[in-house]
Protein backbone atom coordinates (compact mmCIF):
# COMPACT_ATOMS: atom_id res chain seq x y z
CA UNK A 1 0.00 0.00 0.00
CA UNK A 2 1.59 3.23 -0.61
CA UNK A 3 0.57 6.50 -2.41
CA UNK A 4 2.60 7.17 -6.38
CA UNK A 5 2.71 9.63 -9.08
CA UNK A 6 3.64 9.55 -12.15
CA UNK A 7 4.80 11.99 -14.97
CA UNK A 8 4.56 11.19 -18.50
CA UNK A 9 6.78 13.44 -20.52
CA UNK A 10 10.22 15.62 -20.20
CA UNK A 11 11.17 18.65 -18.05
CA UNK A 12 9.48 18.08 -14.73
CA UNK A 13 12.15 19.38 -12.23
CA UNK A 14 12.85 15.99 -10.16
CA UNK A 15 13.33 17.87 -6.46
CA UNK A 16 9.35 19.67 -7.51
CA UNK A 17 8.51 16.10 -8.50
CA UNK A 18 9.74 14.82 -4.73
CA UNK A 19 7.95 17.78 -3.06
CA UNK A 20 4.44 16.78 -4.85
CA UNK A 21 4.97 12.81 -3.92
CA UNK A 22 5.22 13.79 -0.56
CA UNK A 23 1.91 15.38 -0.36
CA UNK A 24 0.99 11.91 -0.15
CA UNK A 25 3.90 10.22 2.49
CA UNK A 26 1.03 9.65 5.11
CA UNK A 27 0.18 7.17 2.50
CA UNK A 28 3.66 5.20 2.70
CA UNK A 29 5.26 6.18 5.92
CA UNK A 30 8.12 3.62 5.65
CA UNK A 31 9.73 4.58 2.76
CA UNK A 32 10.13 6.72 -0.41
CA UNK A 33 11.71 6.54 -4.02
CA UNK A 34 12.12 8.10 -7.41
CA UNK A 35 13.06 6.91 -10.49
CA UNK A 36 13.70 9.37 -14.19
CA UNK A 37 13.79 7.13 -17.22
CA UNK A 38 15.69 7.55 -19.79
CA UNK A 39 13.03 9.54 -21.89
CA UNK A 40 12.97 11.79 -19.11
CA UNK A 41 9.33 10.43 -17.53
CA UNK A 42 9.25 10.10 -13.79
CA UNK A 43 7.79 7.53 -10.94
CA UNK A 44 7.84 8.39 -7.58
CA UNK A 45 6.79 6.20 -4.44
CA UNK A 46 5.58 6.49 -1.15
CA UNK A 47 5.85 3.31 0.47
CA UNK A 48 3.57 1.41 3.04
CA UNK A 49 5.34 -2.00 3.52
CA UNK A 50 3.07 -4.48 3.78
CA UNK A 51 4.54 -7.68 1.69
CA UNK A 52 8.73 -8.20 0.95
CA UNK A 53 9.42 -5.63 3.78
CA UNK A 54 13.62 -5.36 3.28
CA UNK A 55 13.41 -5.82 -1.04
CA UNK A 56 10.39 -4.83 -1.96
CA UNK A 57 10.54 -1.18 -2.73
CA UNK A 58 9.18 1.00 -5.70
CA UNK A 59 10.01 1.60 -8.32
CA UNK A 60 10.71 -1.86 -9.69
CA UNK A 61 12.29 -2.59 -13.05
CA UNK A 62 10.79 -5.13 -15.06
CA UNK A 63 13.33 -7.49 -16.80
CA UNK A 64 14.71 -4.61 -18.79
CA UNK A 65 13.74 -1.05 -19.56
CA UNK A 66 10.46 -1.46 -17.92
CA UNK A 67 9.52 0.44 -14.65
CA UNK A 68 6.60 0.42 -12.63
CA UNK A 69 4.91 1.49 -9.25
CA UNK A 70 1.72 0.15 -7.52
CA UNK A 71 -0.69 1.24 -4.81
CA UNK A 72 -2.40 -1.79 -3.80
CA UNK A 73 -2.34 -5.84 -3.12
CA UNK A 74 -2.77 -8.89 -5.40
CA UNK A 75 -3.56 -11.55 -3.79
CA UNK A 76 -2.86 -14.01 -6.75
CA UNK A 77 0.49 -12.70 -7.12
CA UNK A 78 2.30 -16.40 -5.96
CA UNK A 79 -0.03 -17.75 -8.30
CA UNK A 80 1.03 -15.89 -11.32
CA UNK A 81 4.95 -16.36 -10.18
CA UNK A 82 4.37 -20.38 -10.16
CA UNK A 83 2.24 -20.75 -13.52
CA UNK A 84 2.25 -17.95 -16.32
CA UNK A 85 5.07 -16.02 -15.08
CA UNK A 86 7.66 -18.78 -13.78
CA UNK A 87 9.70 -18.46 -16.33
CA UNK A 88 10.58 -14.56 -15.82
CA UNK A 89 13.29 -14.12 -13.62
CA UNK A 90 12.02 -11.44 -10.75
CA UNK A 91 13.61 -8.91 -8.24
CA UNK A 92 11.81 -9.00 -5.06
CA UNK A 93 9.16 -11.05 -3.54
CA UNK A 94 6.80 -8.03 -3.84
CA UNK A 95 2.88 -8.60 -4.66
CA UNK A 96 3.75 -5.42 -7.00
CA UNK A 97 6.00 -6.87 -9.16
CA UNK A 98 4.16 -9.06 -11.07
CA UNK A 99 2.58 -6.15 -12.96
CA UNK A 100 5.49 -5.50 -14.99
CA UNK A 101 6.09 -8.73 -15.69
CA UNK A 102 2.43 -9.24 -17.03
CA UNK A 103 3.39 -6.04 -19.00
CA UNK A 104 6.25 -7.77 -20.61
CA UNK A 105 4.33 -10.11 -21.21
CA UNK A 106 1.06 -9.91 -22.64
CA UNK A 107 1.40 -5.70 -23.84
CA UNK A 108 -1.76 -4.16 -22.40
CA UNK A 109 -4.32 -6.75 -21.91
CA UNK A 110 -3.17 -8.43 -18.25
CA UNK A 111 -5.63 -6.41 -16.27
CA UNK A 112 -7.83 -9.24 -16.05
CA UNK A 113 -5.33 -11.68 -14.88
CA UNK A 114 -4.93 -9.66 -11.05
CA UNK A 115 -6.80 -10.80 -8.66
CA UNK A 116 -6.36 -7.85 -5.79
CA UNK A 117 -6.94 -3.84 -5.34
CA UNK A 118 -4.36 -1.92 -7.51
CA UNK A 119 -3.43 1.49 -8.99
CA UNK A 120 -0.38 1.35 -11.01
CA UNK A 121 1.78 2.87 -13.55
CA UNK A 122 4.32 0.99 -16.24
CA UNK A 123 6.45 3.18 -17.92
CA UNK A 124 8.76 1.26 -21.10
CA UNK A 125 10.32 3.89 -23.06
CA UNK A 126 7.75 6.00 -24.53
CA UNK A 127 5.20 3.41 -23.92
CA UNK A 128 3.14 3.33 -20.90
CA UNK A 129 0.05 1.40 -19.64
CA UNK A 130 -1.84 3.19 -16.37
CA UNK A 131 -4.96 0.85 -14.72
CA UNK A 132 -7.08 0.69 -12.11
CA UNK A 133 -8.69 -1.98 -10.07
CA UNK A 134 -12.48 -2.99 -10.83
CA UNK A 135 -14.23 -1.24 -8.40
CA UNK A 136 -11.64 1.63 -7.42
CA UNK A 137 -10.96 0.49 -4.58
CA UNK A 138 -7.80 2.28 -4.38
CA UNK A 139 -7.92 5.70 -5.97
CA UNK A 140 -6.13 7.47 -8.78
CA UNK A 141 -6.66 10.57 -10.72
CA UNK A 142 -4.70 11.90 -13.68
CA UNK A 143 -4.53 15.17 -15.62
CA UNK A 144 -2.73 16.91 -18.47
CA UNK A 145 -0.77 19.93 -17.67
CA UNK A 146 -0.06 23.33 -19.58
CA UNK A 147 3.08 21.43 -21.96
CA UNK A 148 0.84 18.32 -22.42
CA UNK A 149 2.51 16.26 -19.67
CA UNK A 150 0.31 13.37 -18.39
CA UNK A 151 0.10 12.98 -14.64
CA UNK A 152 -1.54 10.04 -12.70
CA UNK A 153 -1.67 9.73 -8.67
CA UNK A 154 -3.06 8.34 -5.31
CA UNK A 155 -4.36 11.37 -4.25
CA UNK A 156 -5.63 14.75 -5.65
CA UNK A 157 -3.27 17.07 -4.04
CA UNK A 158 -0.43 15.87 -6.00
CA UNK A 159 -1.38 17.00 -8.78
CA UNK A 160 -4.33 19.47 -8.41
CA UNK A 161 -2.30 22.59 -8.68
CA UNK A 162 -0.18 21.21 -11.79
CA UNK A 163 -2.67 19.96 -14.12
CA UNK A 164 -4.64 22.81 -16.15
CA UNK A 165 -7.85 19.83 -15.99
CA UNK A 166 -7.78 16.62 -13.99
CA UNK A 167 -10.31 13.92 -12.59
CA UNK A 168 -10.88 10.76 -11.33
CA UNK A 169 -9.49 7.73 -12.88
CA UNK A 170 -12.33 5.24 -14.00
CA UNK A 171 -12.39 1.95 -11.76
CA UNK A 172 -12.25 -1.35 -13.93
CA UNK A 173 -10.45 0.53 -16.84
CA UNK A 174 -6.54 1.04 -17.96
CA UNK A 175 -5.02 3.67 -20.41
CA UNK A 176 -2.31 3.68 -22.66
CA UNK A 177 -0.88 6.33 -25.72
CA UNK A 178 -2.26 3.76 -28.08
CA UNK A 179 -6.10 2.66 -26.95
CA UNK A 180 -6.84 5.65 -24.79
CA UNK A 181 -9.49 4.04 -21.77
CA UNK A 182 -9.94 0.87 -22.41
CA UNK A 183 -12.83 -1.21 -20.31
CA UNK A 184 -11.38 -3.99 -19.08
CA UNK A 185 -13.75 -5.58 -16.51
CA UNK A 186 -17.02 -6.29 -18.03
CA UNK A 187 -18.65 -8.58 -15.63
CA UNK A 188 -22.39 -10.35 -15.81
CA UNK A 189 -23.81 -8.49 -13.34
CA UNK A 190 -23.46 -5.21 -14.24
CA UNK A 191 -26.92 -6.15 -16.49
CA UNK A 192 -29.37 -5.86 -14.36
CA UNK A 193 -31.34 -8.57 -16.59
CA UNK A 194 -28.80 -11.34 -15.54
CA UNK A 195 -30.13 -11.20 -11.83
CA UNK A 196 -31.87 -14.48 -12.27
CA UNK A 197 -30.29 -17.05 -9.76
CA UNK A 198 -31.48 -18.63 -6.95
CA UNK A 199 -29.44 -18.20 -3.81
CA UNK A 200 -27.68 -20.65 -2.72
CA UNK A 201 -26.88 -20.42 0.93
CA UNK A 202 -23.44 -22.46 1.61
CA UNK A 203 -21.84 -20.97 -1.70
CA UNK A 204 -22.16 -17.50 0.20
CA UNK A 205 -21.11 -18.93 2.82
CA UNK A 206 -17.87 -20.39 0.75
CA UNK A 207 -17.11 -17.63 -1.05
CA UNK A 208 -17.04 -14.94 1.50
CA UNK A 209 -15.11 -17.09 3.44
CA UNK A 210 -12.11 -17.65 0.76
CA UNK A 211 -12.45 -13.72 0.04
CA UNK A 212 -11.46 -13.50 3.86
CA UNK A 213 -8.86 -15.62 3.82
CA UNK A 214 -6.96 -14.34 0.52
CA UNK A 215 -7.01 -11.10 2.52
CA UNK A 216 -5.28 -12.07 5.80
CA UNK A 217 -2.19 -12.29 3.00
CA UNK A 218 0.46 -10.20 4.76
CA UNK A 219 3.76 -9.92 6.11
CA UNK A 220 2.25 -7.56 9.11
CA UNK A 221 0.00 -7.69 11.85
CA UNK A 222 -3.53 -7.48 10.55
CA UNK A 223 -6.43 -6.69 12.39
CA UNK A 224 -10.14 -6.32 12.12
CA UNK A 225 -12.71 -2.93 11.78
CA UNK A 226 -15.71 -4.67 14.07
CA UNK A 227 -18.43 -1.85 14.54
CA UNK A 228 -21.03 -4.22 15.57
CA UNK A 229 -22.97 -4.13 12.46
CA UNK A 230 -23.30 -7.41 10.67
CA UNK A 231 -20.77 -6.61 7.87
CA UNK A 232 -17.71 -5.91 10.09
CA UNK A 233 -18.80 -8.63 12.12
CA UNK A 234 -19.31 -11.37 10.00
CA UNK A 235 -15.61 -10.42 8.34
CA UNK A 236 -14.36 -10.77 11.90
CA UNK A 237 -15.42 -14.17 12.72
CA UNK A 238 -14.32 -15.46 9.36
CA UNK A 239 -11.21 -14.09 10.15
CA UNK A 240 -11.08 -15.11 13.74
CA UNK A 241 -11.35 -18.68 12.41
CA UNK A 242 -8.95 -18.62 10.04
CA UNK A 243 -6.36 -16.92 12.54
CA UNK A 244 -7.04 -19.76 14.97
CA UNK A 245 -6.21 -22.28 12.55
CA UNK A 246 -2.35 -20.26 12.10
CA UNK A 247 -2.30 -20.31 16.32
CA UNK A 248 -2.32 -16.29 15.61
CA UNK A 249 -4.50 -13.40 17.80
CA UNK A 250 -6.91 -11.12 15.99
CA UNK A 251 -6.95 -7.62 17.25
CA UNK A 252 -10.32 -5.79 16.80
CA UNK A 253 -11.03 -2.49 16.65
CA UNK A 254 -14.13 -0.26 17.25
CA UNK A 255 -14.80 3.61 18.10
CA UNK A 256 -17.51 5.59 19.69
CA UNK A 257 -18.60 8.64 21.67
CA UNK A 258 -17.82 6.78 24.74
CA UNK A 259 -19.01 3.20 25.91
CA UNK A 260 -22.72 3.22 25.47
CA UNK A 261 -22.45 3.81 21.26
CA UNK A 262 -24.50 1.82 19.71
CA UNK A 263 -21.73 0.28 17.56
CA UNK A 264 -19.21 0.23 20.87
CA UNK A 265 -21.84 -2.60 22.74
CA UNK A 266 -22.46 -4.50 19.52
CA UNK A 267 -19.14 -5.05 18.73
CA UNK A 268 -18.05 -5.39 22.39
CA UNK A 269 -20.44 -8.68 22.25
CA UNK A 270 -18.46 -9.98 19.24
CA UNK A 271 -15.15 -9.68 20.27
CA UNK A 272 -16.38 -11.36 23.48
CA UNK A 273 -17.88 -13.95 21.58
CA UNK A 274 -15.10 -13.97 18.92
CA UNK A 275 -11.81 -14.05 21.36
CA UNK A 276 -9.91 -11.87 19.90
CA UNK A 277 -7.94 -8.91 21.10
CA UNK A 278 -10.70 -6.23 21.58
CA UNK A 279 -9.52 -2.57 21.40
CA UNK A 280 -12.35 0.31 21.85
CA UNK A 281 -11.68 3.51 20.88
CA UNK A 282 -13.47 6.79 22.32
CA UNK A 283 -13.83 10.32 20.69
CA UNK A 284 -15.23 13.67 21.69
CA UNK A 285 -18.07 15.80 19.44
CA UNK A 286 -15.07 18.42 20.45
CA UNK A 287 -12.07 16.57 19.10
CA UNK A 288 -14.55 15.38 15.49
CA UNK A 289 -15.02 19.02 14.92
CA UNK A 290 -11.55 20.31 15.74
CA UNK A 291 -10.19 17.89 12.79
CA UNK A 292 -12.80 18.50 10.27
CA UNK A 293 -10.45 20.98 8.33
CA UNK A 294 -7.31 18.15 8.13
CA UNK A 295 -9.81 15.56 7.63
CA UNK A 296 -11.17 16.88 4.43
CA UNK A 297 -7.87 17.80 2.96
CA UNK A 298 -6.97 14.27 3.18
CA UNK A 299 -10.36 12.89 2.44
CA UNK A 300 -10.34 15.17 -0.94
CA UNK A 301 -14.45 15.24 -1.13
CA UNK A 302 -16.96 17.27 0.46
CA UNK A 303 -20.24 14.65 0.00
CA UNK A 304 -21.78 15.24 3.55
CA UNK A 305 -21.90 11.44 4.18
CA UNK A 306 -18.55 10.70 3.28
CA UNK A 307 -17.45 13.57 6.25
CA UNK A 308 -19.79 12.20 8.67
CA UNK A 309 -18.60 8.61 8.55
CA UNK A 310 -14.54 9.40 8.09
CA UNK A 311 -14.52 11.48 11.02
CA UNK A 312 -14.50 8.34 13.57
CA UNK A 313 -12.65 5.82 10.74
CA UNK A 314 -10.24 8.77 11.23
CA UNK A 315 -9.54 8.50 14.66
CA UNK A 316 -9.84 4.81 14.71
CA UNK A 317 -6.76 4.84 12.30
CA UNK A 318 -4.34 6.64 14.15
CA UNK A 319 -5.53 4.39 17.29
CA UNK A 320 -4.61 1.20 15.29
CA UNK A 321 -1.45 2.42 13.66
CA UNK A 322 -0.34 3.73 17.01
CA UNK A 323 -0.68 0.26 18.48
CA UNK A 324 1.61 -1.40 15.63
CA UNK A 325 -1.30 -2.88 13.67
CA UNK A 326 -0.76 -2.00 9.24
CA UNK A 327 -3.90 -3.86 7.64
CA UNK A 328 -7.05 -4.23 8.61
CA UNK A 329 -10.40 -6.25 6.95
CA UNK A 330 -13.52 -3.77 6.60
CA UNK A 331 -16.91 -4.39 5.88
CA UNK A 332 -17.08 -1.80 2.94
CA UNK A 333 -19.58 -3.37 0.01
CA UNK A 334 -22.26 -5.32 1.66
CA UNK A 335 -25.18 -2.85 2.04
CA UNK A 336 -24.37 -1.89 -1.80
CA UNK A 337 -24.74 -5.47 -3.05
CA UNK A 338 -27.74 -6.66 -0.95
CA UNK A 339 -29.98 -3.47 -0.70
CA UNK A 340 -28.60 -3.18 3.14
CA UNK A 341 -29.37 1.02 3.22
CA UNK A 342 -32.85 0.86 5.01
CA UNK A 343 -34.00 3.26 1.88
CA UNK A 344 -34.12 -0.11 -0.19
CA UNK A 345 -36.62 -1.34 1.92
CA UNK A 346 -38.70 1.95 -0.33
CA UNK A 347 -37.78 0.43 -3.68
CA UNK A 348 -40.97 0.56 -6.02
CA UNK A 349 -40.16 -2.96 -7.69
CA UNK A 350 -37.62 -5.96 -7.79
CA UNK A 351 -36.44 -4.37 -11.02
CA UNK A 352 -35.57 -0.95 -9.27
CA UNK A 353 -34.26 -2.76 -6.05
CA UNK A 354 -31.85 -4.46 -8.52
CA UNK A 355 -30.71 -1.50 -10.59
CA UNK A 356 -29.81 0.55 -7.50
CA UNK A 357 -27.72 -2.53 -6.22
CA UNK A 358 -25.81 -2.54 -9.10
CA UNK A 359 -25.64 1.10 -9.14
CA UNK A 360 -24.34 1.73 -5.59
CA UNK A 361 -22.29 -0.84 -6.30
CA UNK A 362 -20.51 0.61 -9.13
CA UNK A 363 -20.48 4.17 -7.47
CA UNK A 364 -18.71 3.15 -4.33
CA UNK A 365 -15.59 4.59 -5.80
CA UNK A 366 -17.29 7.98 -5.10
CA UNK A 367 -18.27 7.17 -1.42
CA UNK A 368 -17.74 4.30 1.08
CA UNK A 369 -14.21 3.40 -0.90
CA UNK A 370 -12.91 6.62 -1.23
CA UNK A 371 -13.91 7.27 2.60
CA UNK A 372 -12.43 3.72 3.63
CA UNK A 373 -9.14 4.56 1.81
CA UNK A 374 -8.15 8.17 2.27
CA UNK A 375 -9.15 8.15 6.56
CA UNK A 376 -7.16 4.83 7.00
CA UNK A 377 -4.42 5.77 5.10
CA UNK A 378 -4.39 9.16 6.61
CA UNK A 379 -2.41 7.39 9.01
CA UNK A 380 -0.51 4.51 6.91
CA UNK A 381 -3.17 1.60 7.35
CA UNK A 382 -4.13 -0.48 4.67
CA UNK A 383 -7.80 -1.29 4.74
CA UNK A 384 -9.06 -4.43 2.93
CA UNK A 385 -12.51 -5.48 1.66
CA UNK A 386 -13.48 -8.68 1.24
CA UNK A 387 -17.25 -8.45 0.29
CA UNK A 388 -15.89 -6.79 -2.94
CA UNK A 389 -14.20 -10.01 -4.39
CA UNK A 390 -14.48 -10.41 -7.91
CA UNK A 391 -16.24 -14.05 -7.16
CA UNK A 392 -18.39 -12.78 -4.50
CA UNK A 393 -19.83 -10.37 -6.38
CA UNK A 394 -20.28 -12.30 -9.47
CA UNK A 395 -22.69 -14.95 -7.03
CA UNK A 396 -24.07 -12.22 -5.01
CA UNK A 397 -25.60 -9.45 -7.28
CA UNK A 398 -26.77 -12.49 -9.32
CA UNK A 399 -29.42 -13.75 -7.02
CA UNK A 400 -32.71 -12.71 -8.15
CA UNK A 401 -33.93 -9.41 -6.45
CA UNK A 402 -36.98 -10.86 -5.31
CA UNK A 403 -34.95 -13.04 -2.94
CA UNK A 404 -33.18 -9.31 -1.73
CA UNK A 405 -35.58 -7.25 -0.47
CA UNK A 406 -36.40 -6.72 2.69
CA UNK A 407 -40.07 -6.44 2.78
CA UNK A 408 -39.95 -10.17 1.58
CA UNK A 409 -38.22 -11.51 4.97
CA UNK A 410 -40.25 -8.99 7.26
CA UNK A 411 -38.26 -6.29 6.47
CA UNK A 412 -34.93 -7.78 7.74
CA UNK A 413 -32.11 -5.92 5.22
CA UNK A 414 -29.85 -8.02 4.16
CA UNK A 415 -31.52 -11.22 4.92
CA UNK A 416 -29.43 -13.82 2.19
CA UNK A 417 -26.43 -12.87 4.35
CA UNK A 418 -27.91 -13.25 7.58
CA UNK A 419 -29.07 -16.53 6.83
CA UNK A 420 -26.31 -17.68 5.17
CA UNK A 421 -24.49 -17.38 8.40
CA UNK A 422 -27.33 -18.22 10.64
CA UNK A 423 -25.31 -22.02 11.67
CA UNK A 424 -26.87 -22.79 15.25
CA UNK A 425 -24.28 -25.68 15.33
CA UNK A 426 -21.51 -23.77 14.86
CA UNK A 427 -22.32 -20.08 15.08
CA UNK A 428 -20.41 -17.20 13.59
CA UNK A 429 -22.22 -14.65 15.64
CA UNK A 430 -24.72 -13.87 18.51
CA UNK A 431 -28.12 -13.90 17.60
CA UNK A 432 -28.75 -10.48 18.54
CA UNK A 433 -25.52 -9.29 15.95
CA UNK A 434 -26.26 -11.56 13.41
CA UNK A 435 -30.13 -10.33 13.45
CA UNK A 436 -29.62 -6.17 14.62
CA UNK A 437 -31.01 -3.75 12.39
CA UNK A 438 -28.65 -1.75 10.35
CA UNK A 439 -26.82 1.21 11.58
CA UNK A 440 -25.02 3.52 9.80
CA UNK A 441 -21.53 3.81 10.53
CA UNK A 442 -21.78 7.79 11.26
CA UNK A 443 -24.92 7.03 13.36
CA UNK A 444 -23.84 3.79 15.34
CA UNK A 445 -20.56 5.72 16.94
CA UNK A 446 -23.50 7.52 18.86
CA UNK A 447 -26.46 9.74 17.79
CA UNK A 448 -25.30 12.96 19.24
CA UNK A 449 -22.38 12.80 16.45
CA UNK A 450 -23.84 13.90 13.40
CA UNK A 451 -26.60 16.10 15.53
CA UNK A 452 -24.06 18.21 16.74
CA UNK A 453 -22.11 18.30 14.04
CA UNK A 454 -25.43 19.72 12.06
CA UNK A 455 -25.37 22.21 14.75
CA UNK A 456 -21.76 23.04 14.69
CA UNK A 457 -21.63 23.65 10.66
CA UNK A 458 -25.64 25.65 10.60
CA UNK A 459 -23.57 27.90 13.04
CA UNK A 460 -20.82 28.53 10.80
CA UNK A 461 -22.70 29.46 7.90
CA UNK A 462 -25.20 32.48 7.94
CA UNK A 463 -28.56 33.04 6.23
CA UNK A 464 -26.52 35.24 3.93
CA UNK A 465 -23.82 33.01 2.43
CA UNK A 466 -26.38 30.10 1.90
CA UNK A 467 -28.90 32.47 -0.03
CA UNK A 468 -25.93 33.09 -2.19
CA UNK A 469 -24.12 29.57 -2.18
CA UNK A 470 -25.01 28.93 -5.95
CA UNK A 471 -23.00 31.84 -7.07
CA UNK A 472 -20.18 31.00 -5.18
CA UNK A 473 -20.61 27.32 -5.98
CA UNK A 474 -22.60 26.90 -9.32
CA UNK A 475 -21.68 23.57 -9.29
CA UNK A 476 -23.06 20.98 -6.75
CA UNK A 477 -24.40 23.65 -5.18
CA UNK A 478 -24.52 22.57 -1.28
CA UNK A 479 -28.49 22.64 -0.25
CA UNK A 480 -27.86 22.55 3.36
CA UNK A 481 -25.41 24.64 5.90
CA UNK A 482 -23.80 21.40 6.81
CA UNK A 483 -22.99 20.89 3.19
CA UNK A 484 -22.02 24.62 2.34
CA UNK A 485 -19.42 24.19 4.99
CA UNK A 486 -17.47 21.31 4.17
CA UNK A 487 -17.69 22.68 0.26
CA UNK A 488 -16.20 25.48 1.85
CA UNK A 489 -13.29 23.83 3.28
CA UNK A 490 -12.86 21.67 0.28
CA UNK A 491 -12.59 25.02 -1.78
CA UNK A 492 -9.80 26.42 0.46
CA UNK A 493 -7.51 23.09 -0.19
CA UNK A 494 -9.15 22.61 -4.05
CA UNK A 495 -10.29 25.71 -5.96
CA UNK A 496 -10.56 23.86 -9.35
CA UNK A 497 -13.50 23.15 -10.82
CA UNK A 498 -11.65 19.96 -11.97
CA UNK A 499 -11.63 19.44 -8.18
CA UNK A 500 -15.22 20.05 -7.72
CA UNK A 501 -16.45 17.77 -10.48
CA UNK A 502 -14.57 14.87 -8.59
CA UNK A 503 -17.01 14.59 -5.89
CA UNK A 504 -20.93 12.80 -6.05
CA UNK A 505 -23.10 13.32 -3.39
CA UNK A 506 -24.55 10.09 -1.49
CA UNK A 507 -28.42 10.64 -1.83
CA UNK A 508 -31.05 7.94 -0.45
CA UNK A 509 -33.79 7.29 -2.62
CA UNK A 510 -37.11 6.44 -2.31
CA UNK A 511 -37.74 8.83 0.77
CA UNK A 512 -39.37 12.26 1.86
CA UNK A 513 -36.03 13.21 4.17
CA UNK A 514 -32.76 13.00 1.69
CA UNK A 515 -30.38 13.74 4.89
CA UNK A 516 -27.85 10.38 4.48
CA UNK A 517 -28.48 9.74 8.03
CA UNK A 518 -29.87 5.95 8.22
CA UNK A 519 -32.23 7.89 10.60
CA UNK A 520 -33.97 9.33 7.94
CA UNK A 521 -36.01 6.66 7.43
CA UNK A 522 -38.81 5.90 8.36
CA UNK A 523 -37.87 2.42 9.35
CA UNK A 524 -35.32 3.16 11.37
CA UNK A 525 -36.78 1.81 14.86
CA UNK A 526 -35.43 3.93 17.78
CA UNK A 527 -35.34 6.91 15.65
CA UNK A 528 -36.17 10.68 15.34
CA UNK A 529 -37.48 9.70 11.93
CA UNK A 530 -36.97 14.05 11.37
CA UNK A 531 -32.85 13.66 12.50
CA UNK A 532 -32.79 17.11 13.04
CA UNK A 533 -35.00 18.14 9.98
CA UNK A 534 -35.09 21.76 10.79
CA UNK A 535 -31.64 22.42 11.46
CA UNK A 536 -30.68 20.02 7.94
CA UNK A 537 -32.97 22.85 6.21
CA UNK A 538 -31.55 25.83 8.27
Amino acid sequence: MCGILAIIGKGKDEKLVQQLSKRMSHRGPDESDIYVTEKGHILSHERLSIIDLHTGRQPIQGTSSAWMVHNGEIYNHQELRDTILKHHTFRTTSDSEVIVHLYEEYGYDFCNLLDGMFAFVVINGDDFIAGRDPLGIKPMYYGLDERGRIYFASEMKAIADQCKTFSTFPPGHYYTPQTGFVKYYRPQWEDASKAVDDVDYSAIRETLTEAVKKRLMSDVPVGVLLSGGLDSSLTSSIAAREMKKLGKPLHSFSIGLDASAPDAVAARKVAEFLGTEHHEIHFTIEQGIAILDKLIWHLETYDVTSVRASTPMYFLSQAITDLGVKVVLSGEGADEIFGGYLYFRNAPSAADFQKETIERVQKLFTADLLRADKSTMAHGLEARVPFLDKKFLELAIKIKPEEKQPKTYDGVEKYILRKAFDTPDEPYLPAEVLWRQKEQFSDGVGYSWIDTLIEYCSAQVTDEEMERAEERFPYNTPATKEAYYYRSVFHKYFPQVSAAQTVRKWIPKWQENTDPSGRANAAHINADTLIAQAKTEA
